[in-house]
């Protein structure tokens, strides 16, 4: 998928991740930790979090500046230079004490936001089975910290109307680009997190049928402008698992038919999903965690989840057709993002094209080990 130069000038260049789960464990060993009070079944501090990443990897370093969870993302993002860089970010971000037991609850204290700002990170997706971890007053907090911070949010607010509002974003030539953020129906939200006329949640759908894909449809097609790049972000399906459910599929494509819609940006797979490319408009079905303290702990171990993805799709900016994608690969170790080997890069590289051989797409291994869309 080659990209010329005239084509480049006229072009927007997104960072893409899914989930950044920057509570619990690696709350802990920034600057300011909250409390470390766990309800889960087995573990009741998050300080335990650290303790089994330690005894997997080594000592984790604590009081850590804001960028050390990015490690060498960061050198990625100056190299690349994207226009926007956009993340589900699945952790409340407040000192609320109203914890949901629902069995595992995320949180960075407010005071560690700048892990955030060091990664100049434009626009956090809220619509996630963990925004509402520490109650409606930890949401209301979250969305005041990163408003404060000047990071856009899309996907929950005080009410429906801030919920399914998009985040706006300016960018070079004067376009916009237009957030999107949707909780699915299958990913673990509970229903009475969803916003209502009265009530602050997240912007739930309770099912993939046509009803909810025309009002979500219509509702993008009254807010977008001609030449804007509009990006739905969902956070839909079990964590474990490669295939795409067909009904995902069906709706991913059904929004791009009707044209109002650029990339589909799905998240909550701990792992990558495939990959397709549909009506020359890019579909990642599960980008696979990106930020997270699962380090120490054992089970699904052939999915790889400590190799994570950043995606850099290029995109026309008059159509919103993708010009170029290139993914580059880091591994998570001691909390912190690091450069793949050349075997993980292989085997990130087989993985991607055995499950996006049905999708239709197929990715090379660059020599500076990134995996670029042909």
């Amino acid at each position: 998928m080659p990209q010329d130069s005239t084509s480049a000038t006229r072009a927007v260049t997104l960072f893409l991740c899914g989930d950044v789960m920057i509570g619990r464990g690696i709350d802990q060993i920034l600057a300011h930790p909250s409390k470390p009070r766990l309800y889960e079944d087995y573990v009741n501090s998050a300080e335990d979090y650290v303790g089994m990443a330690e005894s997997r990897n080594g000592p984790i370093p604590r009081c850590v500046k804001p960028s050390y969870v990015w490690g060498e993302a960061l050198e990625e993002f100056d190299r690349i230079q994207p226009d926007l860089r956009i993340i589900d970010l699945e952790t409340s971000i407040t000192t609320s004490e109203d914890a949901e037991r629902k069995g595992i609850n995320y949180r960075m204290h407010p005071a560690n936001v700048a892990c955030l700002t060091a990664a100049r990170i434009h626009c956090c997706v809220v619509a996630n089975n963990h925004v509402l971890d520490w109650g409606r007053a930890g949401l209301t907090e979250t969305l005041r910290v990163l408003q404060d911070s000047k990071i856009h949010t899309a996907g929950a607010g005080e009410d429906l109307t801030q919920a399914q509002r998009p985040a706006v974003m300016d960018v070079r030539n004067g376009g916009r680009v237009l957030v999107y953020g949707i909780a699915g129906p299958d990913c673990g939200i509970p229903p009475a997190w969803s916003a209502d006329q009265c009530r602050s949640g997240v912007a739930f759908i309770s099912d993939f049928s046509e009803s909810t894909l025309s009002s979500v449809a219509e509702r993008i097609a009254a807010s977008k402008r001609s030449g804007d790049i509009v990006v739905v972000s969902i956070h839909w399906g079990a964590n474990w698992g490669c295939g795409v459910p067909k009904e995902h599929r069906a709706f991913a494509h059904q929004l791009l038919d009707r044209g109002v819609v650029d990339v589909v940006h799905g998240h909550s797979s701990h792992h990558p999903k495939g990959i397709e490319v549909y009506r020359k408009k890019l579909i990642l079905y599960g980008c696979g965690d990106f930020l997270n303290d699962y380090e120490g702990i054992g089970g699904y171990e052939q999915f790889r989840g400590d190799l994570v993805l950043a995606y850099f799709p290029t995109l026309a900016s008059a159509t919103g057709e993708l010009l170029r994608l290139v993914i580059q690969s880091f591994q998570i170790q001691r909390f912190q993002l690091g450069r793949t080997s050349e075997r993980d890069q292989e085997w990130l590289r087989d993985t991607l094209n055995r499950e996006s051989r049905e999708l239709g797409t197929h990715f090379l291994l660059q020599r500076d080990g990134s995996f670029q869309l042909v």
